[in-house]
């Protein structure tokens, strides 16, 4: 079963002279348990896909499903249940609330799925003191720098028992000392069951991915697994 299926996808801005091909006929699966990292250079459909993908967006035209749920289908408020219940989002501009502290931030998704306040923050704190930000969690965004903000997004992203985390560069604001963690981070949702789809610029980050898709100019002009990565590693020690 894949967790996330695209079946020729297209997305279209604007009409006539005006019109942009964001994607073409784009089509992918990502099974559970295995993450897909996005290769392209700037402009060429990567965050577009993201959007579609998580529900964000609509297609143009063809298909996308998630756990299975065709979301043409489905209702505004269903397509926010689901991205609430099943799916994880870091963004490039971290979209964190900026009237909560960073414990708040990552434990509110919880709570709207109806989890209690004491067991959502303590999800909450645990997620953050995994990637080093324990000493943080009563900060506000704009007491945290680009970095710090950075993790508190995927801090929310992987709180929970989320099933598809969607990632635009998430590495972006780190130096390469919390990008490894944040990639064992996303690494170990994904030995869980996450199913995950990671755009980034970073080879070396691409390295942690089951699969590698490389797309310009909207369509998907090559894929490939990657040569043994830190992944690799990780499983030699299990």
């Amino acid at each position: 079963m894949s967790m996330l299926e695209l079946r020729q996808v297209s997305k279209v801005y604007g009409h006539g002279a005006a019109e942009v091909r964001a994607l073409r006929d784009v089509s992918l699966e990502v099974a559970p348990g295995t993450m897909l990292a996005v290769m392209g250079p700037s402009g060429s459909g990567k965050s577009t896909l993201l959007t579609i993908a998580g529900s964000l967006e609509e297609p143009s035209s063809g298909q996308v499903l998630v756990a299975n749920q065709d979301l043409a289908v489905m209702s505004r408020n269903d397509k926010a249940r689901l991205r609430r219940q099943l799916v994880g989002y870091v963004f490039q501009d971290f979209n964190l609330l900026p009237g909560l502290t960073a414990a708040e931030n990552v434990s509110l998704p919880l709570e709207l799925d109806g989890v209690r306040a004491r067991k959502a923050r303590e999800a909450g704190l645990r997620a953050l003191d995994g990637l080093g930000l324990a000493d943080r969690a009563s900060n506000y965004p704009d007491q945290l720098s680009g970095g710090e903000r950075q993790r508190v997004a995927i801090a929310r992203a992987v709180v929970g028992d989320r099933q598809l985390l969607l990632a635009d560069e998430p590495s972006g604001a780190l130096d390469s000392g919390n990008a490894e963690t944040v990639m064992r981070m996303i690494h170990a949702a994904c030995r869980q069951g996450v199913a995950a789809v990671v755009v980034t610029h970073d080879a070396q980050l691409a390295s942690w991915a089951d699969r590698v898709v490389f797309i310009r100019d909207g369509r998907i002009v090559d894929q490939t697994a990657p040569a043994a990565g830190p992944e690799s590693l990780l499983a030699q020690e299990r």
